[in-house]
């Protein structure tokens, strides 16, 4: 079968297209030509930018393919364009096609922290413009699938980390360490946004390669199976490093001052993918733990350190300004000095359900706070 791949050597790319070949296929990727990477197996070519009609329609002009997998691009024109010239069509896309968390849809409650496949979308063009466009993407690959033009599925990615991720979060802490910091600020309580490791990713396109039939006309949420506080990767990451510092928890706002890849605001950073209809459907498991994959991220960027102040740190938005997180840090714990001065009367807390000593005893409070009976 003859298979195209749009993208391909981005970070889950590889892991694509490699399983493509070990499938048999015969695999064409396009993509600008800015990276180039090394494939189990040669693999055709085609250079061009994958965002405009006027560069893809010639690129693709009197070709056709069994299948295609679109990562990369700008998937309405994609999937228009491919019409008449594949039986299926994979398309993966951003995340934030959801409606926004005020948006009545929702319910008297709000967006709730686990987000299904069929929640409410940005379909209001009057809404969040980048928002919108995702629902566009998403619709324009849909109809196309209820068209009859090919069989379509859909994946709603995370935020992907592994070896050449764009702008991955990771850096953030990891470079941090490299340059023997002894303190770091990260946002309380907070998530990384729904992360998926590449191969983890890639994994989960590959079987809707396998499974047409499930798959078709589905969209599905994807990310590894379980997530973790920002705290617990900071940890993870230092202990890998073989690094002691001091972590400050300060609220999420203030976080985001210091790098925004690595601390999203509070409400989005508590908002997370549910997975379970990819993994009943499809049967999705991890094939690659967080743990290994983080291991393997952290090591890959300590040994390919990205150029300070270049490309990969302005996507992630973290200036490293040490200084001034050192400036952010002694308010911090100023402020938290000053709050702990604070007196309250102290109150025991009460159980809620009886624990009586002998029949028809009533409830009772808790021991008086010098421990005299009650």
């Amino acid at each position: 079968m003859k298979a195209l791949v749009i993208g391909g050597t981005g970070p889950s790319g590889p892991y694509i297209v490699n399983g493509l070949l070990a499938r048999g296929h015969d695999v064409t990727i396009l993509h600008g030509g800015q990276h180039e990477v090394e494939f189990a197996q040669p693999v055709e070519h085609i250079h061009t930018d994958p965002h405009f009609e006027e560069t893809l329609a010639p690129a693709l002009a009197g070709r056709s393919f069994d299948i295609v997998l679109a990562t990369y691009g700008r998937m309405r024109i994609i999937a228009q364009l491919l019409k008449g010239r594949t039986g299926r069509f994979i398309g993966a896309g951003g995340s934030s096609v959801y409606a926004p968390p005020d948006d009545p849809r929702w319910g008297p409650l709000g967006r709730p922290l686990l987000l299904p496949e069929d929640g409410p979308r940005c379909d209001d063009p009057v809404g969040p413009k980048f928002n919108h466009l995702m629902w566009v993407t998403e619709e324009a690959v849909m109809q196309a699938h209820r068209e009859g033009h090919y069989n379509a599925t859909y994946f709603r990615y995370p935020l992907l980390y592994g070896p050449h991720a764009p702008g991955n979060a990771d850096w953030s802490l990891v470079r941090r360490i490299l340059d023997g910091r002894k303190q770091v600020v990260i946002p309380a309580n907070g998530l990384l946004k729904r992360r998926g490791y590449a191969q983890n990713v890639a994994h989960a396109l590959l079987l809707a390669v396998d499974q047409p039939q499930a798959s078709a006309g589905q969209i599905y949420n994807i990310r590894d199976e379980q997530q973790y506080t920002q705290r617990q990767y900071v940890d993870f990451i230092a202990r890998h490093l073989r690094h002691d510092w001091a972590v400050f928890e300060v609220l999420p706002a203030l976080a985001q001052r210091v790098y925004k890849g690595g601390a999203a605001p509070f409400r989005d950073a508590v908002i997370e993918f549910d997975i379970s209809k990819i993994k009943t459907q499809l049967g999705y498991r991890d094939i690659v733990t967080p743990a290994e994959a983080l291991a393997a991220t952290v090591d890959w960027l300590a040994a390919n350190r990205p150029p300070a102040g270049g490309e990969i740190e302005r996507q992630l938005g973290d200036p490293f300004a040490y200084a001034a997180e050192d400036a952010l840090i002694a308010a911090f714990r100023s402020g938290t000095e000053a709050m702990e001065r604070v007196v309250f009367p102290e109150m025991k807390l009460g159980h809620m359900y009886r624990h009586p000593k002998k029949p028809g005893e009533a409830w009772s409070p808790p021991a008086r706070q010098h421990g005299q009976p009650h």
